[in-house]
């Protein structure tokens, strides 16, 4: 049996980017997030964004968003006002994407020196 022991101690981050990275595989979750990148919005007016989901499954899409850190939302009387966590997708970028993108660069001026 082969064990795994991380002896850098992040283990929270890792399972905070699982979150992020399974809220970001839904279309839904996407165009909500893009809505919310433009202006903070309410709930119903995300529902009035998806008009072929129905009020319950936005509903259970922004649960998603707001476990992984997307989404965060306060009670302005009977509306709750969602905006956007840009944080959580920073440290995707800053973790994930920018080593792969300087790897990408690389490898193309590889190329253009052959």
């Amino acid at each position: 049996m082969l064990y795994f022991y991380n002896m850098t101690g992040s283990v929270a981050k890792d399972s905070d980017d699982d979150l992020v990275f399974k809220a970001l595989a839904s279309p839904a979750r996407r165009r909500m997030l893009d809505a919310l990148k433009a202006a903070p919005q309410t709930t119903g007016s995300l529902c009035a964004l998806l008009p072929e989901l129905d009020r319950t499954t936005v509903l259970q899409h922004l649960r998603v968003l707001e476990r992984a850190g997307l989404v965060t939302g306060r009670r302005v009387g009977r509306e709750r006002h969602l905006s956007l966590a840009p944080l959580p997708i920073k440290r995707i970028h800053d973790r994930w994407i920018s080593g792969y993108m300087r790897a990408a660069v690389d490898l193309l001026e590889q190329l253009d020196a052959e």
